[in-house]
């Protein structure tokens, strides 16, 4: 380790042209991320005013949200072979001009198909362009290239950007239309490109590593598998499961794919994901607690925007001015794991356990507090305590992923599982499970609260009976969610006893190998593919 962290002069970008004074280098890379984070060719918070102009549901906007998360996952297992293939300026140019024409797509076309190939492409690219900029600065960030301390960077960007940018879509609508987000999005990215072409060079690659021996046809496979089971957990309500032919055709689909993978990667000599990465034991420990985490919390999706509209009567501005609690929540939320798990060192374990206590308390809060008079400025507490967990758990992990003593050649294929896992798998499966217990939930409620509507003589037989039905269910809506909370709430308690009583005195020290490592691997696995393809 020691040979790949020598002492270094002052830290500068060669790629960024001479009269820009080094000290303002890395913060345009800064600025180019931001600008790259907030272009997600689709947003989601528009959602309901995409509903109301175009002929989209509320699903068909998420699927294709979901399939931007999707390509952006795929791209981990080749970033790295892409980034040593092209320069850093090729590659923002290449990016720009993608987000541009996505952006222009979303804003015009109602086919779902297109919204979803469209975002998987944006996905893809925006993750390159996001590597390409992180990678770059790296070093100032972290000089000995501590990735717990890296992560949190990129944990405040990310998860910071997805609430401001929902802000901002809901405000431009209010104030214009929906589309011109898309507009707005399109001159920063065009700005993004000028300054590009402008401020850097177009340097080459110290080694140039061609894009020989990637697997295309797995990751085409693994893309088709992880759209088809998020078709599934989005459309699954909406189609009542595998009553309908569209959710058995996905399931049996992303089952072939997956045993087509499966099947290749026995006997490829390089698979787009191999066995090493899946069986992984902190990947597969990742995934287990991904799962239940974001399950615990995926009444996010589900409860929270019907019970601030429906119950608490809030429009779409109040609505957004909520993603304000979650942002704070972040942003102590990666200082916390800054100062105590990236510099302090503190256990995985203990991490864990810190962040199921604050999923405990966002959901005893709601149990014990939803009500038909519950101010906005109350909810500040369980959202800013959702969002605080969301980013320890999400950065412990994922450093877990680094520090699981895979070879770097493996590392990137380990990336995609946790990208799949923590962003697409956790968020939609809780979704589902929790819609679907919702929807039987309500129906029993709604059956044993409107028993008496029937009965004779009631002081109810003078209120017209679409009054009385709308009344029922919203009292219905309250019940069950609370009994839902209940029932989550008694789960992470008993997720967190299991934690505590577990042993682990593991400690982040996963440290990153220099770039010129990292381009040494590449080149001699490259070398071998192609001397295995002589043969």
């Amino acid at each position: 380790m020691a040979n790949w962290h020598a002492p270094q002069g002052p830290f500068d970008i060669p790629d960024v042209r001479n009269f820009i004074p080094r000290p303002l280098k890395p913060w345009l890379f800064i600025f180019f991320v931001l600008i790259i984070q907030f272009s997600g060719g689709l947003y989601l918070a528009a959602a309901s005013d995409m509903v109301g102009t175009t002929a989209l549901m509320q699903e068909d906007i998420l699927m294709a949200g979901y399939a931007s998360i999707i390509g952006l996952a795929i791209n981990f297992a080749v970033m790295f072979r892409i980034k040593f293939r092209f320069s850093t300026r090729t590659q923002l140019l290449a990016a720009g001009a993608v987000l541009i024409a996505a952006n222009i797509i979303c804003a015009h076309t109602s086919s779902v198909p297109v919204l979803v190939v469209t975002c998987f492409v944006a996905g893809w690219f925006r993750m390159q362009a996001t590597l390409a900029c992180n990678s770059t600065i790296q070093l100032w960030l972290t000089p000995v290239r501590d990735m717990a301390v890296f992560f949190c960077y990129v944990y405040i960007i990310v998860d910071s950007v997805i609430q401001l940018s929902g802000i901002a879509t809901i405000y431009t609508a209010f104030f214009s239309q929906w589309e011109y987000m898309h507009w707005i999005m399109t001159a920063l990215l065009a700005l993004m490109m000028t300054m590009v072409i402008i401020l850097l060079k177009p340097l080459r690659s110290p080694m140039f590593i061609p894009l020989l021996g990637i697997d295309w046809i797995g990751a085409a496979l693994w893309s088709v598998f992880m759209i088809c089971f998020t078709f599934v957990c989005v459309y699954g309500n909406y189609f009542d499961w595998w009553d309908a032919r569209e959710i058995q055709l996905a399931t049996l689909l992303a089952l072939a794919c997956m045993a087509i993978n499966l099947w290749r990667a026995s006997f490829l000599h390089h698979p787009y994901i191999t066995f090493r990465a899946m069986t992984n034991r902190n990947v597969i420990r990742a995934t287990a607690v991904y799962l239940v985490f974001f399950t615990l919390i995926a009444t996010e999706h589900v409860f929270e925007h019907s019970y601030a509209a429906n119950i608490l009567g809030f429009d779409e501005t109040n609505l957004i001015d909520l993603n304000w609690y979650v942002f704070a929540g972040i942003i102590a939320g990666c200082a916390f794991t800054y100062f105590t798990f990236a510099l302090r060192k503190w256990r995985y374990k203990t991490m864990t356990a810190i962040a199921f206590a604050l999923a405990i308390v966002y959901l005893a809060y709601f149990y014990f507090f939803i009500d038909y008079g519950v101010e906005k400025e109350m909810l500040f507490i369980p959202l800013f305590f959702r969002g605080a967990a969301a980013v320890i758990i999400s950065i412990v992990f994922l450093t877990s992923i680094v520090q699981s003593g895979l070879p770097f050649q493996v590392f990137p294929q380990a990336l995609t599982i946790n990208g799949f896992t923590g962003a697409v798998m956790g968020a939609t499966f809780g979704l589902a499970v929790i819609g679907e217990l919702l929807k039987h939930t309500m129906a029993k409620n709604a059956a044993l609260l409107g028993a008496d509507i029937i009965a004779p003589n009631t002081v109810t037989a003078h209120i017209p009976l679409g009054q009385l039905y709308g009344m029922v269910q919203l009292q219905a809506l309250v019940v069950s969610m609370k009994e839902i909370y209940g029932w989550l709430l008694i789960v992470a308690i008993a997720s967190l006893l299991i934690i505590l009583v577990s042993y682990s005195s593991v400690r982040p020290f996963a440290i990153f190998p220099k770039w010129s490592t990292v381009r040494r691997v590449i080149k001699h696995m490259v070398r071998t593919r192609e001397a295995g393809a002589r043969i």
